[in-house]
């Protein structure tokens, strides 16, 4: 039987070969552009935050919020605290573990000069207790190489057997297309070239392009992923979308007081299922699935499915502007922001956040305040137009949706359409 020290010696001797492999990358890993990375000098961490390490960038396909960790922004060992990144990683973690989450490690970029100990590896392990393995869906480990297989072996003595059944790996990058949003994942550049080399080496000659779906017309029926324009014209004019009128009026009949609404995934196949009968035309009873998590999972991917948010993409550097207002004026900058919608966005939004409060108001039960629904549902509302919610984005979305949420009567009240549906 190999001993630990053994293992620790052979998972040295495997880095040391990955990074021959790699002798052409640059020896010191390549910092993230600067829009991916934490430009606030106020935040906690912003000694860790300011690489680009750590990213959330919105949920996965089935609701999960998506975390992402790339070795290749770690600066070398000297210029980075390692404890101040393990407490980094527990304050962004807290912000999310409440709910289902997906973590996404890419690999490719962790070299003998910036990586961790192994002593640190196990403080981590120990650190993150129960509440954060928990509610941890699926960890995917990107470009795997032996150090990162002779390192499980080294942690398997302590590594539960349930969280060993989380692990993933994940050879290519488009792999992760049928799990996960792929066109919203921040990828480093660096992850992107070793990945089409890869590819490369496998075929023996340049890399085929990734594997994309030509894309098809929608049904007449189609309620994913189509525009709220395009269901009100396939719909009778209907102005609320028939997948958020009928998730909400469930969720308002059976799940108001439901502990951790909106915060728990579903099967993934069911939820695909009952898509395709959405886009089908056909019926959906939720309450022959006997989970009421289903119908909330349904309305999230509703939200995060349409081709532009529900708050348009107009308004998303004014949220992103909110932070920068005092904060006695935020709840009526937020009412001018909601009053510049087109009238159908607003409609549509004022009737989820109408309802979205009700939830709020039986907090006590569900244990949903406004700020817990903002986390689940602020990058559902909004996202840019190009490229996807960085970390830093995503304070002022929540900020923004949690006014939205607390202060409904007052941000919603004085703009009421002819047409306006509540729940």
């Amino acid at each position: 039987m190999i001993s630990t020290s053994d293992l620790e010696q052979l998972a040295e001797i495997e880095l040391q070969k990955d990074e021959e492999e790699q002798g052409n990358s640059p020896a010191y890993p390549v910092a993230p552009s600067s829009g991916n990375a934490c430009e606030d000098k106020s935040h906690p961490y912003y000694d860790v935050a300011r690489h680009g390490i750590l990213q959330v960038t919105g949920d996965d396909k089935y609701g999960r919020k998506l975390i992402i960790f790339s070795s290749c922004c770690m600066p070398p060992s000297h210029q980075l605290n390692h404890h101040r990144l393990l407490e980094y990683l527990k304050y962004t973690l807290d912000q999310y573990v409440e709910s289902d989450y997906t973590v996404v490690y890419f690999h490719y970029g962790l070299r003998s000069i910036n990586k961790p100990s192994l002593r640190w590896l196990r403080d981590a392990y120990r650190e993150f207790d129960r509440k954060y393995k928990k509610n941890l869906k699926t960890l995917y480990v990107v470009h795997p190489t032996n150090f990162i297989k002779v390192i499980w072996n080294i942690f398997k003595p302590v590594i539960s057997h349930k969280f060993g059944k989380k692990l993933t790996y994940v050879n290519y990058l488009a792999e992760l297309r049928e799990h996960l949003n792929y066109d919203q994942l921040i990828i480093p550049p660096a992850v992107l070239r070793h990945d089409e080399e890869l590819r490369a080496a496998q075929k023996g000659g340049p890399p085929p392009p990734a594997k994309v779906p030509p894309p098809r017309p929608p049904l007449p029926t189609q309620q994913f992923g189509v525009s709220l324009q395009y269901i009100r014209e396939k719909n009778n004019n209907t102005l609320i979308p028939p997948v958020m009128f009928q998730t909400v009026s469930y969720l308002k009949l059976k799940g108001l007081k439901t502990e951790g609404i909106f915060r728990r995934s579903a099967r993934v196949q069911l939820i695909k299922d009952i898509q395709k009968l959405y886009n089908q035309g056909k019926p959906v009873i939720f309450d022959q699935y006997s989970d009421v998590h289903v119908p909330a999972v349904i309305l999230k991917t509703f939200l995060r499915e349409l081709p532009e948010p529900v708050l348009t993409f107009t308004v998303y550097n004014q949220i992103q502007e909110l932070t920068k207002v005092e904060s006695s004026l935020r709840v009526s900058r937020c009412k001018r922001i909601m009053e510049s919608l087109p009238e159908h966005n607003f409609i549509v939004v004022k009737y989820l956040v109408c309802f979205l409060h009700m939830v709020s108001q039986e907090s006590i039960s569900n244990k949903m305040s406004s700020s817990n629904l903002a986390c689940v549902f602020g990058v559902n509302l909004a996202w840019p137009p190009q490229g996807t919610v960085s970390l830093s984005a995503i304070s002022p979305l929540n900020m923004f949706t949690e006014l939205l949420i607390e202060h409904y009567h007052t941000i919603f009240s004085s703009r009421c359409p002819p047409q306006q549906v509540l729940p």
